[in-house]
């Protein structure tokens, strides 16, 4: 049996049947990385494999005797460096932290343990998530499946070409403005933002603490709703994790299923969207989207944001100004990389910082020292999270009206690799249509709708209230198996080999 490209539900179902075992899926996982990672770079570290196939193997035990922990339990999965764990290093991307290792797990890789889950390694990103192309990884690049001189997004781009070639069903990214809705669209899989605070971020490396959430990657809607009812939940460790119940994420796509989840749902599509640089074959992979809701039983009305001109420049003030503050800890003394120590404490901060971070970390804490430092705060960082409020207000009196909210994902289909580092704004511009939803704190989920002329996948994105996922997932599941764009296969990684 082939296990490439398989869903992980169905792996499951082969599992639950006796049709297959978590050893074999979990071999076959570590030699495709084997085969394939060279070209993609999607990996920084790979597990053991004798480690690895023993922890399949107790799965096997354990099912064998009635008491697998849960529906995934033997499914491999992979997740982005900047989670924690006792068995991998922990680098972010960055040289700063190279061959760092936790004394602890994160929540999610607790979670993921106790579920059952095989954890295969980390995956590359930009260093400490500050990118939109995964090209700010101090290790390399990595590169997008379809085209292997594009960029996969980012700065969850590891995560993202994984599943996209088929090495693992399943991966966890963050997402802080866009960074896993982004590289599920350039990609062509599904990746999940939660509501803020739907799941700990105890173990999660900082970048905005208001920003950051964990999020799943998966090749359907299905499977992400299976992660993430894995990983959703209150935890007592993260202040900002919220009480609110864990639905089975997986029941709300029964009424998909059968033919409800997009029947009387009403669709807003924001005026604001639709404006210069957008790619016109994004454009009609939206408008395309749209019919097919309709057609389905969905009602579309326009809706305005009008803050959301405004959401770019608010995003990089708030997000750099809590990068600022938080990696004041990568200082050379507790941690990490250590340069310079003969020259005194404060030239041992200078030369560790210089060697250790890369030019798009520094441009971000300077940015972000400058919008918090005195005479400078309310003026910079008072007045974007002000904006922030009243974006936040738009998206309320829109959801008044509507219950989702769909539109592009990215504003343009995979760009090559080097072509917007030379110009950060550019670059920026990349998460015009995802960051809003992190300044909002509302689930966003991004799945295929469809590939441009050359062949590259496109996203549609929709937005949800605060911790309407189940509504959500069920207008994103009847949508998917309508647009038949997921489960597509890049041709550079066929399934059999």
């Amino acid at each position: 049996m082939t296990f490439a490209y398989r869903r992980a539900r169905a792996l499951a179902d082969d599992l639950a049947a006796g049709r297959a075992t978590s050893e074999a899926i979990v071999a076959a996982a570590l030699d495709r990385i084997a085969r394939h990672d060279a070209a993609l770079h999607a990996c920084l570290a790979v597990a053991d494999r004798e480690r690895a196939l023993e922890e399949a193997r107790r799965q096997d035990r354990l099912r064998a005797e009635g008491g697998a922990p849960s529906r995934l339990a033997g499914i491999p999965i992979l997740i982005k460096d900047n989670m924690v764990t006792r068995a991998f290093p922990t680098t972010c991307g960055s040289r700063i932290l190279e061959g760092y290792r936790a004394p602890y797990d994160a929540a999610v890789v607790e979670r993921l343990a106790a579920a059952g889950l095989v954890l295969l390694g980390k995956t590359n990103m930009d260093e400490f998530a500050m990118g939109s192309s995964t090209e700010n990884s101090a290790f390399g690049p990595t590169r997008n499946p379809w085209d292997l001189e594009r960029v996969p997004g980012g700065s969850s781009g590891g995560s993202a070409a994984a599943v996209a070639a088929g090495l693992v069903p399943l991966a966890l990214g963050s997402d802080t403005g866009g960074s896993v809705r982004q590289p599920a669209s350039l990609c062509g899989v599904v990746g999940l933002k939660p509501s803020y605070g739907r799941v700990s971020r105890y173990g999660l490396v900082a970048f905005a603490s208001s920003l950051d959430q964990i999020s799943p990657f998966a090749r359907s809607v299905e499977d992400v709703a299976l992660l993430l009812e894995i990983i959703a939940g209150r935890d007592a460790r993260d202040a900002t994790s919220r009480e609110e119940p864990v639905p089975r994420y997986a029941d709300a796509l029964a009424a998909a299923a059968n033919g409800h989840g997009l029947r009387g749902v009403r669709i807003g599509i924001p005026r604001e969207y639709f404006v210069e640089g957008l790619d016109p074959e994004v454009e009609a992979a939206v408008r395309r989207a749209l019919d097919v809701a309709r057609a389905a039983g969905a009602t579309v009305r326009d809706v305005s944001l009008p803050n959301l001109p405004y959401g770019i420049a608010t995003y990089y003030l708030i997000a750099t100004a809590e990068a600022s503050s938080n990696l004041a800890r990568y200082d050379g003394v507790k941690y990490g990389l250590r340069v310079g120590a003969e020259s005194g404490l404060r030239g041992m901060y200078h030369a560790t910082r210089r060697e250790g971070f890369g030019a798009e970390v520094k441009r971000r804490i300077l940015l972000g020292t400058f919008a918090l430092s005195s005479g400078y705060y309310e003026a910079y960082y008072g007045r974007a999270q002000a904006v922030r409020e009243r974006i936040r207000r738009d998206f309320a009196r829109a959801f008044e009206e509507v219950d989702l909210v769909l539109g592009p994902t990215a504003p343009t289909p995979a760009f090559r690799i080097g072509e917007k580092t030379a110009d950060p704004l550019t670059m920026y511009l990349s998460d015009i249509y995802t960051l809003p939803a992190n300044l909002a704190e509302l689930p966003g989920i991004s799945i295929p709708a469809g590939a441009s002329r050359a062949g590259l996948p496109i996203g549609v994105q929709i937005l949800a209230r605060p911790f309407d996922e189940p509504r959500l997932l069920a207008a994103s599941h009847a949508l998917e198996a309508r647009l038949e764009a997921a489960d597509a296969r890049p041709p550079r990684f066929p399934g059999d080999a």
